[in-house]
């Protein structure tokens, strides 16, 4: 069995080291461009696809309490939905006018 290189372990630690540092203000950045891409979604659909892209798990109370953070901001508007065959009703959420135009600006300034 191939053991790591120094080099390889000390990556793997500023690696780890980062996504816990910044994880937390990169889930924002993430989830409104998740919901931009899909345009309007569920919670479900949200936390799915946030863990498929990032490996990134959130618990579902750090998600609705982020999510409803960035629609009392005006990124992001909410939706009552029925569901169907039960109707229930659940939240869908996509991005605003200004979510769409905040995240084009904070993308610009990470690439500059």
């Amino acid at each position: 069995m191939k053991h790591p290189s120094e080099s390889d372990e000390w990556l793997d630690e500023l690696v780890d080291t980062w996504t816990e540092m910044y994880k937390k203000s990169m889930v924002t950045l993430v989830l409104l461009r998740v919901i931009g891409s899909a345009g309007q979604a569920s919670v479900d659909a949200i936390a799915t696809t946030l863990k498929r892209t990032t490996g990134w798990s959130i618990t579902e109370r750090g998600l609705y309490r982020t999510l409803r953070r960035l629609a009392s901001s005006g990124l992001l508007a909410t939706a009552e939905v029925d569901v169907p065959r039960t109707g229930a009703k659940r939240k869908d959420f996509e991005l605003t006018d200004l979510g769409s135009r905040y995240l084009a600006r904070i993308e610009r300034e990470l690439l500059d």
